[in-house]
């Protein structure tokens, strides 16, 4: 990385805009207007509703079988884990390969995983094999989709479409986790598995007919393992990236523990699958609503305002499980908990501001690899205190720490802001 890095303005401090009066403000509809990017859309939409709807027949099937909250937490963490290894040491594909031809080949990989998941009267624990390898494949994918939107979208626009490809994502869980307990009175697993690799070569069709081939960022030679885990190392040792990415990372790595307790929290609430569904709806919904009007009301300098007094509040309703609130009230807390998810506007163009044009792909699968890996964390830790307390209090012990915990990482904001002065 260029030395320069650290020593460029401040992507956390606001813009200053030369003109008085706010400045020019773009919407969805420029966005979705750009070719490539509805295509790239759509097959997200496709393949998000298939993996969600999966993911949710595989937590209910666990927890009949088992009535583990530990094993339940781990179909979810399972997900996530293995993105650490994969953000480093694969996550360099992302910028010295061609974009296209990764995003096709990911996909397909993934289809080619989750078609052995439905294979019938697969044991439980060889589940977690290919979920592993989905995982691998997920943060190359997500990153090189980042990147690549950076490639066909300007600045504004761009931070629009990755608000657009996560509306998707939590819509998806709205309408995955708020029905898939309704749908498994007629769908098995197994059928929802087949539904998932459906979506994943439907996107690939997409991606492969839909966007341009363009070439490669970087052209080095050499070992891709070797290059892949010295420019993270290198992305790593910035410090204002370092901020930056603790600021994507610390907060899903808390909301998290909710969804990974939300069977057991559901059973003890007398619920069904019903319930389950709906307590997982919810921060997603709020989520949706958050970013839909942080977007489309309010200027990209304002949005730069609002992230330290949204990420302070957003784990303050989960403290209020302390209480053991019933369904509804709880689902109305996660719900508040979403609707503080605007923060992540101002953040995502600090970050693409902040990242050198070359290293943008590996960045962006860093970034994932590392927001997936701490909520692997979050989930398999809350499964295991929930062996040992009720769901409700390990809940609420995670809002605790985690508001302290995002205190400390805006301090180190602080701090940055007057290194950078």
């Amino acid at each position: 990385m260029a030395e320069d890095s650290t020593s460029s303005a401040d992507p956390t401090q606001p813009p200053v805009y030369p003109e008085p009066g706010r400045p020019p403000r773009s919407g969805y509809r420029e966005v979705l207007a750009v070719r490539e990017f509805r295509a790239i859309f759509v097959a997200h939409v496709l393949s998000v509703l298939g993996g969600v709807l999966a993911e949710v027949s595989l937590a209910v099937l666990v927890f009949r079988r088992t009535h583990s909250a530990l094993l339940t937490a781990l179909v979810f963490a399972f997900g996530f884990l293995p993105y650490a290894l994969s953000g480093v040491t694969l996550s360099g594909i992302a910028d010295r390969r061609p974009p296209r031809r990764v995003l096709v080949t990911c996909d397909l990989l993934s289809a080619a995983c989750v078609a052995v998941m439905a294979v019938p009267a697969l044991p439980v624990p060889v589940l977690f094999i290919p979920r592993f390898a989905v995982a691998m494949i997920s943060p190359l994918f997500t990153g090189t989709r980042a990147a690549s939107l950076a490639d066909i979208l300007s600045e504004d626009l761009y931070v629009l479409g990755r608000s657009l490809i996560r509306i998707v994502s939590q819509s998806a869980q709205v309408v995955g986790y708020g029905l898939g307990g309704l749908a498994l009175v007629w769908l098995s697993p197994r059928t929802a598995l087949c539904v998932t690799t459906v979506t994943f070569v439907s996107s690939s069709l997409l991606l492969r007919l839909g966007t341009r081939d363009r070439p490669a960022r970087v052209t080095q030679a050499g070992a891709l393992t070797r290059a892949s885990t010295r420019s993270a190392l290198a992305l790593l040792s910035d410090r204002q990236i370092r901020v930056l990415l603790l600021m994507w990372w610390v907060p899903p790595m808390f909301f998290v523990v909710a969804e990974g307790v939300a069977a057991p929290f559901a059973d003890a609430s007398g619920a069904g699958t019903a319930g389950f569904g709906l307590f997982l709806a919810a921060m997603p919904a709020g989520t949706v609503v958050s970013e839909t009007l942080t977007a489309t009301l309010v200027a990209p300098a304002a949005r730069d305002r609002l992230v330290s007094p949204l990420m302070t509040l957003s784990l303050f309703p989960m403290i209020a499980f302390g209480t053991h609130p019933s369904l509804p009230i709880a689902a109305a807390l996660m719900l508040l908990t979403g609707l503080c998810a605007g923060y992540t506007l101002g953040i995502d163009r600090w970050f693409v501001q902040a990242v050198p044009e070359g290293a943008r792909g590996q960045a962006m699968s860093l970034l994932g690899a590392g927001m997936m890996t701490l909520q692997g964390v979050g989930m398999t830790v809350g499964g295991a205190v929930a062996t040992l307390i009720p769901p409700y209090l390990v809940i609420c012990t995670a809002g605790l720490l985690g508001s302290v915990t995002i205190l400390g990482v805006l301090h180190l904001t602080h701090n940055q802001h007057v290194h950078s002065a």
